[in-house]
């Protein structure tokens, strides 16, 4: 489990390869990280199946391996949940009492390009239903997830989210299913930014009814572009003919689990490409304990004035998109959903699908969904935000810039462990070394980024010192880089002896979970 935290000291190009620089030169409709044929999940920890193998399994019973707390370099307590037909048998659910439970849809907001077809909507989700499961099971089940805390010992209201939140993650995915939607102009959209929640207007029309044209993976995705009706009187301005973002209520038919809002995003104007775990919200991930129960139990939590950051660039930008990018599951995000939508301005969503069938995406979802919007919008510019303590972060971001050329406006980190005395995780600025510093900035506090001037390009606040060593910082035993003169690389000697420390540490919490 934890043994994975050795991810930081190596070198990043041993886990991803490079891509090409692209630079598309119209918008495209980008394919979909999950294939249409029925496929089982690829392994996504393989290459390390060896070394945690004797670590066991706390979800032995139910077919699925020990969730990993560390994805991409980070702590996530969400990796190789079980799914579908694990789930039935393991929980003794029979075919019809599972028949009998109604289809549920999630349903993520998507967005919309415009292209010589006309608008394109990306309506993508997951079709499931959830089995009557017993709530003595599901505290079982809860209490997997919380570390030296037992549900029964928590608040009314926390045992309730805990509840909730395994419950959706404990679903049984539909195959070989067909989604329909309902689309309808849409008065509003998250919490902050201009009138209607986001710096996006409602259309005069739109009003349709769309078939989605797969029916759903083994995993019950879905996931595709799909053409909507938007000329002659529809209502919807065309793209080309409008900087205005439009905002459509889209409604999965047959079931009151699956609304979102869809926003058609013209080709040019700028988009905010947003994590959400610990540069919006409260959700210390790099502390096991902290994290399960700020994300099982508690309520979701602002991080310090973060949203009035957010509020400013809606209202004082015009057009301004809003994009959230979280690899949080998909059966974990519906919590994620109401928070932006209470807190934030309201915005289109990527989270990580249960089926990959693209080997860059099983390897790097955030680089794929980041490569995906790039690609569909080769005329906008992007502000990137998030914080330290995601290694695809450190290795991606930066990457955007010689992959995207003249399409990353700003790179905005938040430094976890400058703030935060529980983040002991390093992580690696190398990525940084060849871009302007005036494109970027490592901050403390949302204050950091209180009047620059993100429109026109300014990103960097000269009074924020950034003490980049552009090599792994915060690495333990001084073996961060101090000077040009000590190797970026920590020796060897070195390295085995953090590893073999993380080996300690990963058995000691092994033994831990085996004793819950």
């Amino acid at each position: 489990m934890t043994f994975h935290k050795f991810l930081f000291v190596l070198p990043a190009c041993l886990l991803l390869a490079i891509a090409s620089p692209i630079d598309p030169a119209v918008p495209l409709i980008t394919p979909a990280p999950v294939n249409w044929s029925p496929s089982k999940t690829l392994e996504r920890r393989g290459i390390y199946s060896d070394l945690t193998a004797d670590l066991g399994s706390i979800f032995s019973s139910l077919g699925s391996a020990i969730p990993s707390y560390v994805a991409s370099g980070v702590p996530n307590y969400f990796q190789d949940l079980p799914s579908g037909t694990a789930v039935q048998s393991s929980l003794g659910i029979n075919d019809d009492d599972l028949k009998a439970s109604p289809t549920a849809v999630l349903n993520m907001p998507p967005y919309a390009n415009w292209t010589d077809q006309g608008w394109n909507v990306r309506f993508h989700g997951n079709v499931y239903k959830v089995p009557n499961i017993s709530e003595s099971k599901i505290d079982d089940l809860a209490n997997v997830f919380l570390i030296d805390v037992d549900i029964e010992d928590l608040p009314a209201s926390q045992q309730d989210q805990a509840r909730n939140l395994t419950r959706e993650i404990f679903v049984v995915q539909q195959s070989d299913r067909n989604v329909t939607f309902y689309l309808e102009p849409a008065s509003s959209a998250g919490s902050s930014g201009q009138e209607g929640g986001s710096g996006a207007v409602t259309p005069n029309g739109g009003n349709q009814t769309v078939d989605f044209p797969h029916e759903t993976t083994s995993e019950g995705d879905f996931d595709a572009f799909v053409p909507i009706k938007n000329v002659s009187g529809s209502g919807l301005a065309a793209g080309n003919e409008t900087k205005e973002i439009q905002r459509l209520n889209v409604y999965a038919t047959g079931t009151d689990t699956g609304n979102a809002t869809a926003y058609l995003v013209p080709p040019s104007g700028l988009t905010v490409i947003s994590d959400i775990d610990d540069i919006l919200r409260v959700t210390k991930i790099y502390e096991p304990k902290e994290g399960l129960l700020n994300t099982f139990a508690r309520p979701f939590t602002q991080w310090m004035n973060m949203p009035s950051i957010y509020s400013n660039w809606s209202e004082s930008i015009p057009n301004m998109h809003f994009h959230y990018l979280t690899t949080t599951p998909e059966q974990a995000t519906r919590n994620y959903m109401e928070f932006i939508y209470n807190t934030y301005p309201g915005g289109s969503f990527d989270t990580r699908p249960l089926n990959f069938s693209d080997v860059n995406a099983t390897l790097s979802i955030r680089k794929h969904f980041l490569n995906r919007i790039f690609e569909t919008f080769p005329e906008r510019k992007f502000i990137l935000v998030a914080d330290t303590s995601n290694s695809d972060v450190m290795r991606d971001y930066p990457q955007m810039v010689t992959d995207f050329p003249n399409q990353v406006q700003c790179i905005f980190l938040r430094n976890t462990s400058g703030t935060d005395s529980g983040d002991r995780f390093p992580y690696d600025t190398s990525g940084f070394e060849n871009l302007n510093q005036q494109m970027y900035m490592f901050f403390l506090t949302p204050d950091d980024l209180t009047n620059l001037d993100v429109a026109n390009g300014q990103c960097y606040n000269t009074s924020v010192k950034q003490n980049l060593t552009f090599s792994y910082q915060g690495l333990p035993l001084g073996l961060s880089k101090r000077s040009a003169a000590v190797p970026t690389t920590p020796a060897p000697a070195n390295l085995w002896l953090m590893m073999g420390g993380t080996i300690a540490l990963a058995m000691t919490f092994g033994s831990l979970i085996a004793g819950i």
